[in-house]
């Protein structure tokens, strides 16, 4: 039986794509650099933390293919001096621009509160772990799902490495002292399917976020839920047999 579930944020529970977009486009014009970019490039930038996000934003200015920026923020991919020092001077914008304009125009998909409180019903832990800014993970948290996760943990602490590393999860499953293999993991992108491989989770695919389908296939998923009201009963009923 299933007695945990992580969720990942961004793509998941809450729609975060144009606060998102809004405040990489801000710290990319304050740093002279472009400024357009559109949801749709933004969902393609984050999954990996808000370091990533900006690398991957300057690589595409700089001519990168759409299909290379998800190796960005992983050990395949080595930047050089000068695109490490550009992303830290635009990431600095960017942290100071976001947490206080996170909440403008975020907000939970529809029937995600109701999925989340028909778990906690049935007895099932919910947590919530991002690679998103640990201040901002909690001011979310606070104005949109106020009582409804045990716990929720955001890039912080130094020791706490950020997905796909397994840290943020076993963080939470130590809390709490649940196995893995009473535990279940939810996200939209392949990070989270590493995060889970890594913790040895089984992993739950959401299409509304911020990858395909077609995406979450070719990059290995097994179980895909397209409608929020399908989620708690896939928890429950199928994965919790």
């Amino acid at each position: 039986m299933i007695k945990a579930a992580i969720f990942d944020m961004d793509g998941t529970i809450l729609d975060t794509v144009e606060d998102l977009t809004d405040s990489v486009n801000y710290a990319m014009k304050a740093a002279g650099h472009r400024h357009d970019f559109t949801c749709g490039h933004t969902k393609a930038f984050f999954g990996s933390g808000a370091r990533a996000a900006v690398m991957r934003a300057l690589c595409f200015e700089n001519g990168m293919a759409p299909e290379e920026l998800e190796f960005i923020g992983t050990p395949s991919f080595s930047p050089d001096e000068s695109l490490e020092a550009e992303t830290e001077r635009v990431l600095r914008a960017f942290q100071g621009y976001y947490p206080a304009h996170c909440e403008i125009k975020t907000k939970p998909y529809r029937g995600i509160n109701d999925a989340v409180r028909e778990l906690r019903k049935n007895g099932i832990i919910t947590a919530v772990v991002s690679n998103k800014m640990d201040k901002a993970v909690q001011a979310l948290c606070e104005k949109h799902f106020a009582g409804l996760f045990d716990a929720q943990v955001g890039e912080n602490e130094p020791a706490v490495r950020r997905k796909p590393a397994p840290d943020m999860i076993l963080k939470i499953m130590d809390e709490f002292c649940v196995p893995a293999a009473e535990t279940v993991y939810i996200g939209d992108s392949e990070i989270d399917m590493q995060t889970a491989e890594n913790a040895g989770l089984r992993c739950i695919c959401v299409s509304w976020g911020f990858r395909s389908e077609e995406f979450l296939i070719k990059h290995g998923a097994e179980i895909i839920v397209h409608d929020v009201s399908e989620l708690s009963r896939v928890i429950v009923d199928t994965i919790g047999e």
